[in-house]
């Protein structure tokens, strides 16, 4: 199973103890492919993060970074359109394509933002308990 991260998982990793760095330990350790859509990363390079907390979550993603290209392009402006164009959700948008088109459940701490996504074919990993 590969699990897609978002922008806030990146983030929260960095956090001793959070849940989010808790999840993606066990999920590491179990094996499981993490990625993040090249929209995700350029969010969480945006920092504040230093070089070595790049580094860290680096190794985290064993499944790499998903470059944005024309078929999640696509499939943005369909759900940006499709949820009423939002303007808040237009990043969301992006990032939720990347996991339509490439096949893979989104671990975001944000499930209200991306819950309109749902019903267009999103499927979101069960936040941590």
């Amino acid at each position: 199973m590969i699990i897609c991260l978002d922008t806030n998982y990146l983030i929260c990793s960095l956090i001793s103890g959070s849940q989010e760095a808790e999840a993606m330990m066990r999920w590491y350790q179990s094996g499981k492919k993490m990625i993040t859509s090249a929209v995700a990363w350029y969010e969480f390079l945006c920092g504040p993060v230093s070089k070595e907390q790049i580094q860290t979550v680096t190794l985290f993603l064993t499944g790499g970074i998903v470059p944005f290209n024309d078929m999640h392009a696509r499939e943005s402006a369909r759900l940006f359109n499709d949820v009423g164009r939002t303007r808040r959700l237009r990043v969301d948008a992006m990032i939720a394509a990347t996991c339509i088109v490439e096949k893979t459940p989104l671990a975001t701490g944000n499930h209200l933002d991306f819950q309109a996504f749902v019903p267009l074919g999103l499927k979101l990993v069960k936040p941590p308990s």
